[in-house]
């Protein structure tokens, strides 16, 4: 039970930390709609349904791609978001559910 909680509590650490910065926190606030904040020009999956893909990221950022990559490469590991490839291109989607989860442990503990 307890290294649940340690668990638990490592995975609520990760998270906030990947939205303590505020790039990262607005990435995934426009991934929540997709359709409305990328262009789908040259979108080769649904955004939708596979997300976006990190070029698109990019070119709305206007960072370089290896440094939106990191960031969403930390949204990933915190479990904010999925990736998929598709081809040799990234797509990120928010991942629903974690998200939901972690605010319900926050609405519990804070």
């Amino acid at each position: 039970m307890a290294d649940a909680a340690v668990s638990s509590d490592l995975d609520v650490i990760s998270a906030l930390r990947a939205l303590s910065n505020p790039m990262r926190l607005q990435l995934l606030s426009w991934l929540r709609e997709p359709r409305r904040h990328f262009p789908l020009e040259g979108a080769i999956a649904d955004p939708d349904d596979v997300g976006v893909c990190v070029s698109h990221i990019q070119a709305k950022v206007g960072l370089a791609q290896s440094t939106v990559s990191a960031y969403m490469a930390e949204l990933h590991r915190a479990g904010l978001v999925q990736a998929t490839r598709v081809g040799k291109w990234t797509h990120y989607k928010r991942d629903e559910q974690r998200i939901a989860q972690l605010v319900d442990v926050l609405k519990e503990t804070l």
